[in-house]
C-alpha cells in the first residue's frame, strides 16, 4: 500500500513553523536571544505533534521535518547546544513525545536538508558545515524517530567522477547517526539516476528515486527500470518523490512544481507498491489529499 508523505508545512491548516534570522537575534541582548530561540524550538516541536496528529487523522502517511525546526542549530555565530537552553528537557521531550506519537499513528518522519548540505563539494568549509548540518538533524531524527535524512549528490565541479569520489569518502566518514537514516536523490539538472544507482549501492546507501527530475534530465532509463533498481538499495520502506511541472511539460522550465499532482505524473508501475511517496505540491495537504483520492478511485475502477 502506498503511503503518501506531506513536505514541511501546510496550505490552510492553522499549524505554523517558525524560524528567525541571524541579523534580528543579532540585535538582541545575550538574555533576549536565548529566549527567542527556546520560544521557537518549543513551539515548532508543538507544531511537529499538531503536525503528526492531523496526518494521523487525515490518512497522511508520512510527515518531513523542516530542515530548520531548531532556528539557527548550526549558525556560526549564533548556533547553541540544545540542551544548555533553558527548558532544554522540555524542549526535548516534546520532541520524543513526537516519536512515540508518530510510532503509535504509523507515521513515517524524514528530513530533506537544504541545498547548501554538500559533501562532493572540493572546499573543505563547505563540507565541514554540511556535516554539521546532517549530524544536528540527526539528533532531532533520534528523538522523534525519522528513519531518512535525503541529501543530492550536489555538483559536478567540472568533474562529475571526482565529485562523486568525493562524495564516497565523505560518505565512509559520517558518524553512525547520519550514514543509518542517509539516502541520495537524483536532481533535474546535473546527476540522473543512471549516475546514482550504481553509486548507492557501492556505498550501501538507498537511492530517492525523483521521477519529476528524472523527466527533466533524462538518460536512457525507463521509469520502470529506474523503479525496479530503486527499490532494491533500500534495506528499509523504499522513499520516492512525485511533483508535476507547473506549466506542463512542453513550456519552459519544466522542473517548476505545479500546485497539484497531475494523475498521469505519477507513475503506474508505483500504484500497489509498499512505498513511501513525498508529494511535492505547492498545495500541500490539500495536494495529498487529492492525489490520494485519485489513486483511490484508480483502484476502484472508479
Amino acid at each position: 500500500m502506498i503511503r503518501l508523505g506531506l513536505c514541511c508545512k501546510f496550505l490552510n491548516e492553522q499549524i505554523r513553523f517558525y524560524t528567525t534570522t541571524a541579523r534580528y537575534v543579532g540585535g538582541l541582548s545575550p538574555e533576549k536571544k536565548t529566549a527567542k530561540i527556546k520560544n521557537l524550538c518549543l513551539q515548532n516541536a508543538q507544531s511537529l505533534l499538531s503536525a503528526i496528529d492531523y496526518c494521523s487523522k487525515n490518512n497522511i502517511g508520512s510527515f518531513r521535518i523542516n530542515s530548520r525546526i531548531l532556528p539557527l542549530k548550526t549558525h556560526p555565530d549564533f548556533g547553541y547546544d540544545i540542551k544548555k537552553l533553558p527548558q532544554a528537557k522540555e524542549i526535548e521531550g516534546t520532541f520524543k513525545l513526537c516519536g512515540r506519537r508518530a510510532k503509535a499513528s504509523g507515521i513515517r518522519l524524514t528530513f530533506h536538508p537544504d541545498q547548501f548540505v554538500l559533501l562532493s563539494s572540493p572546499h573543505k568549509e563547505v563540507t565541514r558545515k554540511s556535516i554539521q548540518e546532517l549530524e544536528y538533524q540527526a539528533e532531532v531524527s533520534e528523538w522523534v524517530g525519522a528513519d531518512v535524512i535525503i541529501i543530492h549528490a550536489g555538483g559536478a565541479y567540472g568533474d562529475k567522477n571526482a565529485a562523486l569520489k568525493r562524495l564516497s569518502y565523505e560518505l565512509q566518514k559520517l558518524p553512525k547517526s547520519v550514514y543509518k537514516r542517509l539516502a541520495i536523490e537524483n536532481d533535474d539538472r546535473v546527476y540522473t539516476p543512471k549516475d546514482l544507482l550504481g553509486f548507492c549501492k557501492t556505498n550501501g546507501v538507498p537511492f530517492v528515486y525523483d521521477v519529476h527530475h528524472h523527466r527533466c534530465l533524462k538518460e536512457g532509463l525507463s521509469v520502470e527500470q529506474v523503479t525496479e533498481a530503486a527499490l532494491k538499495t533500500w534495506n528499509r520502506e523504499p522513499l520516492f518523490h512525485v511533483s508535476s511541472p507547473k506549466f506542463g511539460w512542453e513550456r519552459a522550465r519544466p522542473n517548476l512544481h505545479h500546485d497539484f499532482i497531475n494523475i498521469q505524473d505519477f507513475p503506474e508501475c508505483w500504484r500497489g507498491l509498499p512505498i513511501t511517496v513525498e508529494v511535492e505540491a505547492k498545495a500541500k495537504e490539500l495536494a495529498v489529499k487529492k492525489l490520494r483520492s485519485q489513486l483511490l478511485s484508480f483502484r476502484k475502477g472508479i
